[in-house]
């Protein structure tokens, strides 16, 4: 059986993905069921974490896994595999971003950075169903169309690829200098020679439009707020909470909430209030290419079919 690895090297540069053999142990223990893998979604990679939840040996992208049942939540047999498998991860952090961090409640205002990525998408969508207004960037000309041709409509698309929008005028100004609730964002830019980082907004960008008790949830597992920043938010009460979806396996006393949440979001595909933008999926012999691009961020995900 082959299944698709991280192999560390000496440095970053020298670590790559592998597809190698491996095997499903014989012995199961308590409450561990035996998995046949049909389609599989590649998202970045954070190395550091490396694997989770944090028991398990395996890749995801195996012909067959052994999970605990309690990391398990049944497909409604009107969706396709590849269906599920793109929604769920993107689904979580959405739930994770929105009601667990965010408090989010109808008559908020939400600004989605990065709107059109696969998880921007899910978070507008679900922003919507409860009665937010959501506001959202688009990193280039294609996004902004898109985002402007989703229903129920988005109320204001700001699109940060043109050199003359300017994002936080534009949401103050689509608040009536209130600021938003609720931002997501999809990492913040620390360092201004970092080309790479030229579409992410700047922290005193985000705090600037952040409303009186807002939430900002970040993405940037490496920010650093210094002393005039930690003012600003405690001037406007505001809070700041680190998005890690994948902290829900790491304690059992929120099980029930996590197979709770994985339920709904399978409901939620099932009844069309979760609509996820797709790609065709590739086949398994095409996942070592689609998950260095992915991780490179060459392209925002790839979906992996076992045929």
């Amino acid at each position: 059986m082959k299944g698709l690895y991280y192999k560390l090297g000496e440095n970053a540069a020298e670590a790559k993905f592998v597809i190698q053999e491996t095997n499903v142990s014989s012995a199961q223990g308590n409450h561990q069921v035996k998995v046949q893998v049909k389609a599989c979604a590649l998202s970045p990679l954070d190395i550091q974490v490396r694997i989770l939840p944090m028991d398990t040996e395996m890749s995801g992208l195996c012909d067959t896994i052994i999970i605990d049942e309690h990391n398990l939540v049944q497909k409604p047999e009107k969706l396709s595999w590849v269906e599920a498998a793109g929604t769920i991860r993107d689904g979580l952090r959405a739930y994770t971003a929105l009601h667990t961090l965010a408090r989010m409640a109808a008559g908020h205002t939400l600004l989605v950075l990065d709107g059109a990525s696969p998880f921007g998408v899910l978070a507008i969508q679900l922003a919507h169903h409860h009665g937010v207004k959501v506001l959202a960037s688009a990193l280039s000309p294609e996004d902004q169309k898109f985002l402007e041709q989703l229903r129920p409509s988005v109320a204001r698309v700001v699109g940060i690829w043109d050199a003359k929008v300017d994002l936080v005028d534009s949401c103050l100004e689509e608040t009536g200098g209130l600021g938003v609730d609720i931002v997501i964002d999809s990492g913040v830019r620390l360092h201004e020679e970092q080309e790479d980082q030229c579409l992410l907004p700047y922290k005193h960008d985000i705090i600037t439009l952040l409303g009186v008790g807002g939430h900002w949830v970040t993405t940037e597992n490496n920010l650093q707020l210094d002393p005039p920043d930690s003012h600003s938010l405690f001037l406007k009460a505001a809070s700041l909470s680190f998005l890690n979806d994948e902290i829900w396996g790491a304690s059992s006393a929120h099980q029930g909430r996590y197979l709770h949440i994985l339920k709904d979001i399978m409901d939620k595909l099932s009844t069309g209030t979760f609509r996820p933008q797709l790609q065709d999926p590739v086949p398994l012999y095409e996942a070592t290419v689609s998950m260095e691009m992915v991780q490179k961020k060459q392209v925002r995900k790839r979906l992996v079919i076992q045929l």
